[in-house]
């Protein structure tokens, strides 16, 4: 089982896959950085005494700052998989999800919508909290060629893209079936090819061993099994109950607050902080629009009918987008610029310390504060937005 292990956590394995799909490290023109030499220390503990500039860890070595060090070029050579496989990792960044999951609650269904940050919620709180624990590292640069610089000073069990990829394609899946009308058959396909495209584009891109993405896929189907049977359960609570939007506030707030500490900064804790800020707005605003008697969930007997795709359903979407990526992104100025200024004046902090960002009793609440208010406009005063302008 040993040798399992360490087979599908080997960089060369990764390294070989890049190979495979036409993707060769060259070496940089006047690349005069001496004596590089392999990390030492136990790769399966997570501990290197020293490591690659695309390691966890920055080192210096015969006055050569890691930072400072030209960093290997690559070649590419096959351009369809190259740009196959960066699209399929954008379709687990930061970005990416900002942009569909709200795209989901205006065109489509905020019940969708819903479900699917909650179950984001969970396996990526479960992931990024398990990365830090069991700090295990990510592959080595050489053999490697690293595509993202980034989350590369995060660990890397288990892979929180193939988590969540598969967490989010399968969710859809099994919720879509009650709410719109369509073939099993193709959304089972379609679940399917996303979350392995993105799994495999963590190979390619460098970000990721052959274990940390299995262990990822499997660790967050074992969520959805163990989790499914209680989704309609968690949906009354959710939208019904009194206490709903307090148990959402303070059981994820405190959750960001006990993330497992960190040994060295990376933007797991943030980014861990900025999902969950989300999920407790979001839930706290479909709360508010129950009451409020207005969930703008489709009219009629379900399953309702796929969109059909016409010149004006075309240009009411893009409308909807727009007003509502507007709204989001200016809500995400306001809230972080107010957060960010009462928390350095309170902890005394130079308004010039960008620095200060990265402690934990600011970054944790100025990110609670910045995406809890993101998901209430989301959720709550985008759509009414929308009436407004004419676009529902």
């Amino acid at each position: 089982m040993q040798e399992l292990w360490d087979y599908l956590q080997d960089s060369e394995l990764v390294a070989r896959f890049q190979r495979w799909c036409g993707l060769f490290p060259v070496e940089a023109a006047g690349h005069n950085c001496a004596n590089t030499r392999e990390p030492t220390g136990d790769p399966r503990r997570g501990r290197w005494d020293h490591q690659d500039p695309n390691s966890n860890h920055k080192y210096k070595e015969n006055g050569c700052a890691a930072g400072n060090c030209p960093k290997p070029e690559y070649e590419v050579r096959n351009r369809l998989l190259h740009f196959l496989f960066l699209f399929s990792a954008g379709l687990g960044h930061e970005v990416f999800y900002i942009t569909c999951l709200p795209s989901i609650h205006w065109n489509l269904d905020p019940f969708l919508c819903r479900r699917l940050v909650n179950m984001w919620a969970l396996v990526m709180y479960i992931g990024q909290a398990l990365k830090d624990i069991l700090k295990l590292p990510r592959p080595l640069s050489p053999p490697v060629v690293k595509l993202e610089r980034r989350v590369d000073a995060e660990y890397g069990l288990p892979s929180t893209h193939a988590m969540a990829a598969t967490a989010i394609s399968f969710t859809v899946l099994l919720s879509a079936s009650s709410r719109v009308q369509f073939h099993f058959e193709v959304g089972l396909l379609a679940a399917v090819m996303v979350s392995a495209l993105v799994s495999l584009s963590r190979l390619y891109t460098g970000m990721h061993s052959v274990l940390d993405v299995i262990c990822g896929v499997l660790l967050s189907s074992g969520l959805l099994l163990f989790t499914y049977p209680f989704w309609e359960n968690f949906d009354h609570f959710q939208l019904t109950s009194p206490i709903s939007p307090i148990v959402a506030v303070v059981l994820l707030l405190f959750l960001s607050y006990k993330y497992p500490e960190l040994d060295h900064y990376s933007t797991t804790r943030g980014d861990t902080t900025t999902i969950l800020a989300c999920c407790a707005g979001s839930s706290v605003g479909y709360w508010v629009n129950v009451q409020l008697g207005q969930t703008f969930e489709p009219p009629g007997p379900l399953p309702v009918p796929l969109p059909a795709l016409t010149v004006k359903g075309l240009a009411l979407g893009t409308g909807r987008f727009l007003v509502g990526a507007v709204a989001l992104v200016g809500t995400r100025q306001i809230a972080k610029t107010v957060s960010l200024r009462v928390l350095y004046a309170w902890y005394g902090v130079p308004k010039d310390d960008k620095s200060a960002k990265m402690r934990k009793e600011i970054e944790v609440p100025y990110k609670f504060t910045t995406y809890t208010a993101v998901g209430l406009v989301n959720s709550i005063l985008v759509s009414r937005f929308f009436l407004l302008l004419g676009l529902l």
